[in-house]
């Protein structure tokens, strides 16, 4: 008896698997070989935020019980931290190798609006703040559960006047807390009524220091599953430079309007998957980036990336490439999702200082509805425009920033139908650079409102068989 107790007890201590679910179905019939997931592997000791003094009272701050319980973990080689029923306020989260963050359904991680906290006292001044939850050159790290993690963004962001009824501006002034800049068409939160000080000598150079939700950089074997992350002050869910990342069952909302409000962003992830989340955000839906290259990361560029059985709905696009491609987007697979209310669906942006070039890409079975402007775009033009800055202002770049020019090729769409869009497909490349070429676009059936296709032949290169452009009645 006391063998078989000693053998379950060892048992116990082993390393698992978080939530052993099987993704190789993901993998099956694909257009080109791509390299497989693998979950990270979490040891089995287990810790509830309870036990290292957490208060889930909504008043109480969190900060030093999360700190500890990961301690603890840490030392005992990692393992699950419990965030049991209740509203945790607390300040940014650090995740160590081997650790897992589990909410239970009624758990609410709530972060809080002093800024101050989010500082980094060996930053530039001036530089972003902490994420919410960070990590970087982590192995094997998870954050799981059915709960709700909310990054308190309204006291972040700025807010565009044409972007919200005279109800809603009049709420961000007389509730929050702020000034109006640019003659009265942009609101900041600024010595806001909460009471927590400024972190920056403007409110403009404060909006620059806006955090991410979730934010991992430099790491391996990566599981976020099945919470929900709402509400950031930047963006929400975004691995960075990272290796073997999975986003499976997982929901990502915020006002449509909210500033920088990207939902799911791989930037520089090799071997990722993205299934089963459903978005509803106020900037970019599921979104590719590749920036500069960084040789010391595991990762660099988009590369061995499945995404598949996603919803989404409001977001500035459903599936986005860009706009910076500067190391590259390979073997990417995007098949089987829906888009229902964004404003374009399938959007390849970059522009001069910010392109790099794409290999095999695959988007199939596609289905769309109520599209705002463009069904299938491709823009070489794109310049990122923070809140504030002049749009007319005209960009100029260095002879350096000009060989990052943007090269769409090797793209291939297929068994997309969109019902209600106001244009059909538009592409434009550079004159000179043969940049947007080698593209098909096959089997496919748009409906559209004002304009079928617009094409720049002089720049842009499309393969078109069997696509049926028909004018809504």
């Amino acid at each position: 008896m006391n063998k078989l107790l000693n053998y379950v007890a060892v048992l116990l201590m082993l390393p698992v698997a978080v939530e052993a679910q099987d993704y190789s179905k993901y993998y099956q019939n694909l257009p080109v070989e791509v390299k497989q997931v693998s979950r990270p592997v979490i040891p089995a000791n287990e810790i509830s935020l309870k036990d290292v003094g957490g208060v889930g009272d909504g008043v109480t701050l969190n900060t030093e019980a999360f700190s500890k319980g990961i301690s603890k973990l840490n030392k005992l080689g990692g393992g699950r931290l419990n965030i049991p029923e209740g509203v945790w306020l607390t300040g940014p989260i650090s995740l160590k190798d081997n650790i897992e963050l589990h909410l239970d359904k009624n758990a609410l991680i709530l972060f809080s609006s002093d800024k101050s906290l989010y500082v980094d006292p060996e930053a530039k001044a001036g530089s972003r703040v902490y994420p919410c939850i960070r990590a970087s050159k982590r192995k094997n790290i998870a954050i799981t559960g059915e709960g709700i993690i909310d990054g308190n963004g309204e006291h972040w962001r700025p807010v565009k006047r044409g972007k919200v009824s005279d109800v809603e501006w009049n709420v961000f002034k007389k509730v929050i807390g702020g000034v109006e800049q640019s003659n009265g068409t942009l609101f900041y939160p600024w010595n806001t009524k909460n009471a927590a000080a400024n972190i920056a000598e403007t409110p403009e150079a404060q909006e620059k220091m806006r955090n991410d939700i979730i934010r991992f950089t430099d790491c391996e074997n990566v599981l976020i599953q099945g919470v929900t992350v709402q509400n950031s002050p930047r963006f929400h869910v975004h691995p960075c430079y990272s290796k073997n990342v999975i986003v499976d069952g997982v929901t990502v909302r915020c006002p449509w309007n909210a500033q920088n409000g990207d939902a799911i962003d791989f930037s520089d992830v090799n071997i990722g998957l993205i299934v089963n989340s459903t978005v509803d955000a106020g900037d970019d839906g599921i979104c590719m980036k590749g920036g500069n290259i960084k040789p010391t990361s595991p990762a660099n560029g988009c590369e061995d990336i499945v995404i598949q059985d996603n919803t989404v709905f409001h977001a500035h696009g459903g599936f986005v490439l860009g706009s910076e491609t500067i190391s590259g987007m390979r073997r990417i697979i995007v098949r089987h999702n829906r888009f229902a209310g964004t404003d374009t669906g399938l959007r390849f942006k970059s522009g001069m200082s910010r392109g790099g070039k794409t290999e095999k890409l695959f988007i199939s079975d596609i289905m769309m509805t109520d599209i705002k402007d463009e069904a299938i775009i491709f823009q070489c033009d794109y310049v990122d425009r923070p809140a504030g800055s002049d749009p007319n202002k005209v960009p100029t770049f260095t002879e350096e920033q000009k060989k990052k020019a943007p090269y769409f090729q090797d793209i291939h769409i297929s068994n997309v139908i969109c019902h209600g869009a106001s244009t059909g497909i538009e592409a434009s490349g550079i004159l000179g650079l043969d940049n947007v070429r080698d593209i098909d676009i096959e089997n496919t059936t748009i409906v559209y409102t004002n304009t079928d296709k617009k094409i720049d032949e002089k720049t842009a290169k499309l393969n078109l068989k069997n696509v049926n452009l028909v004018k809504m009645p």
